[in-house]
């Protein structure tokens, strides 16, 4: 199985080489193309319930998509419901990720997805609300974005402030905190930032380059009102 990035940007798109008997799992409607060869099914990930916690806690599809090759090698195209980058993580068994609920876009079989709880204040002032997907076990993930995707490697101790609408992905063994951008509570909120997260490693960060509710903001103020 092969995963490549085509045309990065803000239009990426995902090729994936498939092998006869070989299957991945992708977000719902990611499939642009696919040969003759590959059959899409839907699929229930961690059965009923992991499926329905998927569903109506971080705001995610009910069903996977899966693509297998069941008549011979094939290949298919994969993209995102929104413009942006795309990245792929690799996961050797050692460590899990965190992923925000609308990064997710691909994944080998043998990558495990299940729903994490949050803590009150994480799941308050995160941005992520409070509960977020965890991705687990050996192979690939490939992670999409609004904006493009930077990964951030800290050391042990190293500490990263990170604004919490730009958090992608992240080791699930590194620590953050919830805190205010400056001092005070009102230069914080007046200078726009308001609150962020400040990562201690060692650990990954993944964080896009541009913010979707920003992009709504911006967006509004074009849209006449009614009346």
């Amino acid at each position: 199985m092969k995963f490549n990035i085509i045309s990065q940007g803000a239009f990426a798109t995902l090729g994936v080489l498939l092998k006869q008997g070989e299957s991945i799992k992708a977000e719902s409607g990611a499939m642009v193309t696919m040969s003759e060869t590959i059959d899409v099914d839907s699929k229930m990930e961690r059965g009923l319930l992991g499926s329905l916690a998927r569903k109506f806690l971080t705001g995610e599809s009910l069903f996977f998509q899966t693509l297998k090759a069941e008549r011979g090698d094939g290949d298919a195209l994969l993209a995102s419901a929104y413009p942006g980058e795309i990245a792929i993580i690799e996961l050797d068994g050692s460590e899990e990720y965190i992923l925000q609920k609308d990064g997710f876009l691909a994944a080998e079989d043998s990558i495990t997805i299940s729903t994490k709880a949050q803590n009150l204040t994480k799941g308050l002032f995160s941005g992520e609300g409070f509960f977020i997907m965890r991705l687990g076990g050996t192979g690939k993930v490939v992670i999409s974005t609004y904006g493009g995707i930077m990964k951030l490697t800290l050391g042990p101790g190293e500490v990263k402030i990170i604004d919490n609408s730009h958090m992608v992905a992240w080791s699930a063994n590194s620590n953050y905190k919830i805190e205010k951008a400056s001092k005070g509570w009102i230069s914080s909120f007046t200078s726009g930032e308001g609150l962020v997260c400040r990562f201690t490693g060692p650990g990954d960060v993944y964080i896009q380059t541009r913010n979707s509710p920003g992009f709504g903001s911006w967006i509004r103020q074009f849209i006449p009102a009614k009346g």
